[in-house]
């Protein structure tokens, strides 16, 4: 019997890192934690974590005000945040890094009213919470699914427009879409800046690091780093973060 082993394997870094906070959080606090939206697709886990005290919701409504309420690596909208602060929740904000800066994308294109196209999947956790970045009513934030989609985009000649894509999308699967759109950007001489998912090379870059620090780095979002390891290693990350 010949068993070919596929590369990379196991959980992404987002997915390992949301996890050991959830261990930490029941830990630490004791059940219950709620947890919104299950962390992994996998069964076993998440009965495991199920059995030890966590509580997933797909809601916030789902959670009682003034408790513990995780967000899972798909991250959130800024709607759902400011519903978790109105109702006095204590978050813990799992949000994959990745995630969180293609939400920064999001948010800069809001601030200074520039179009922004997602390439992704409608209904995807990750995907209403990028969208939920985006706040300017002079703007938008359009989602696209394939290369029909572009046809449909409000897009004006005199328009700036970003785009970038859902992050559990390998550019190989997006690349059709993302030439599609960027011939028909081509043909209408709008000015874009394009901002997508990392190529696959980065991310199992990125996501061995992150599994080398996930205990320190779950740990910080739990605790304030107290020792002066504590504190380079924030910062390592902060930096590796920004960029």
């Amino acid at each position: 019997m010949k068993i070919i082993l596929a590369n990379p394997r196991g959980f992404c870094a987002g997915v390992d890192r949301a996890i050991s906070i959830v261990e930490l959080a029941l830990e630490i606090h004791g059940a219950p934690i709620y947890v919104r939206h299950e962390v992994v697709h996998n069964r076993f886990v998440v009965n495991g974590l199920r059995e030890r005290g966590a509580i997933f919701v797909e809601e916030l409504n789902e959670v009682p005000d003034g408790a513990i309420v995780i967000f899972s690596a798909h991250g959130v909208s800024q709607a759902v945040r400011q519903e978790a602060k109105d109702r006095n929740l204590k978050v813990f904000d799992a949000t994959c890094p990745l995630v969180t800066k293609v939400h920064m994308q999001v948010a800069r294109a809001s601030r200074k009213g520039t179009k922004a196209i997602l390439i992704g999947h409608k209904g995807h956790p990750e995907v209403e919470g990028t969208m939920g970045q985006y706040g300017n009513q002079e703007g938008g934030i359009y989602l696209i699914e394939s290369v029909e989609d572009i046809a449909h985009l409000p897009v004006q000649q005199d328009d700036d427009l970003t785009f970038m894509t859902q992050t559990t999308l390998s550019l190989d699967d997006a690349a059709e879409t993302i030439t599609a759109l960027k011939e028909n950007i081509l043909r209408f001489k709008v000015r874009i800046k394009m901002t997508f998912a990392t190529p696959q090379p980065t991310v199992n870059r990125r996501c061995a690091n992150w599994r080398n620090n996930r205990i320190w780095l779950s740990w910080s979002a739990l605790k304030i780093p107290r020792t002066l390891t504590d504190w380079q290693n924030w910062l390592r990350a902060w930096v590796w973060h920004q960029n």
